[in-house]
């Protein structure tokens, strides 16, 4: 492994990934209650799972995020790993249901891009 924060492991294949500054207060949050993970349901080009986080909004959440971005979605709370197009999305661009607060950055979406369509899919986050 490299020096990556976290690794998520999707249905048994590890993702590095690094965390985000934009989003402290969530950041804190989750790392405090790592690992998380849980069966993740597909939304589009998107996985999210529930997590026992309660976070706001932060001041520069988003609906529009780069592929490979995990994010915090507070109306689940869920956790969201993002890697195409999503119900949402008006283009190629991931796009949550409503606004998320980013917390970091998946190395490698490639893994992602193989989940067969409508499948879900078991998500664990841990430190590095």
């Amino acid at each position: 492994m490299s020096e990556s924060d976290l690794v998520a492991t999707v249905d048994g294949t590890e993702i590095e990934a690094s965390w985000a500054s934009e989003s402290p207060e969530t950041r804190r949050a989750l790392a405090d209650v790592l690992p998380v993970e849980g069966r993740a349901a597909r939304w589009g080009d998107e996985l999210y799972f529930d997590v026992s986080v309660n976070v706001d909004l932060e001041p520069n959440a988003r609906a529009e995020v780069e592929p490979g971005t995990i994010a915090y979605w507070p109306q689940g709370p869920a956790v969201c790993l993002f890697w195409g197009p999503t119900p949402a999305s008006t283009g190629t661009q991931p796009r949550a249901a409503s606004p998320v607060n980013v917390v970091a950055q998946l190395d490698d979406i490639t893994p992602l891009s193989r989940l067969p369509d409508g499948a879900g899919a078991t998500v664990r986050i841990v430190d590095n």
